[in-house]
This record gives structure tokens, sequence and C-alpha cells, in this order.
């Protein structure tokens, strides 16, 4: 099972970017998907999470900017991110909750980085 993540770039105050995870190999059911954050010499902070059946939660500073969400039919997580500010600079990672087999495993995406200028 891999999560490979895509969409970040470099993009002006105010634009806007949408990053995308989809999840591949012998997946069963992919439970909670979230997305991280991690700015340079900063700890490493969750962003937005869905669950499968769609419930969602953010944190506070992204708010009514970010929209998560899933199409569990391509095992896909998309991180909408609009309005963008500098302090949303940083490596996003995506992370899921996956069982393959009779396993129930937490994996991790490669990181994309996100560069905001102001």
């Amino acid at each position: 099972v891999q999560l490979q993540a895509f969409g970040g770039g470099l993009v002006q105050a105010g634009g806007f970017l949408r990053l995308s995870c989809a999840a591949s190999g012998s997946i069963i059911r992919i439970e909670g998907m979230t997305w991280y954050r991690q700015a340079p010499g900063k700890q490493r902070e969750l962003v937005a999470t869905i669950s499968n059946g769609g419930y969602t939660h953010y944190v506070d500073s992204v708010k009514g900017r970010f929209l998560i969400s899933r199409d569990n039919a391509k095992n896909t997580v998309y991180l909408q991110m609009n309005s963008l500010k500098p302090e949303d600079t940083a490596v996003y990672y995506c992370n899921a909750d996956i069982i393959s087999g009779i396993y129930r495993r937490n994996y991790w995406g490669q990181g994309t980085q996100v560069t905001v200028s102001s």
C-alpha cells in the first residue's frame, strides 16, 4: 500500500492550490484520511481530517479557507486551499488508516511543498 501526494507548488498570497493524495495497493477500506503540514523549524501539525463517512475537522488557522474531501471510489483525499497566506508555507503530508488484508495500518505519503509568496 502506498500514498502519493500531488499538487504542491508556488503561489502568491490570496491564491489557491488543490492537493491530492491517492492510495494504491491491496486496499479493503480506508478509514480516516488526514493532511498534515510542517513548516521549517516547526512541529508537524494536523491541518484537516476526514472520516470514511465524511466527518471533517480543521485546525483553526485554516477554517473557512481550506476544504478537505475524499472520493472513496478512487481512494483519494483532496485539500482545496483558498486565500492562501505566507504562513501556509510548509511541506504538506497525507496520512491514512488503511485496512489491507487482515491488518489496519497507518500510512504516510511523501510530502509536497507548498510555498506562498507575499
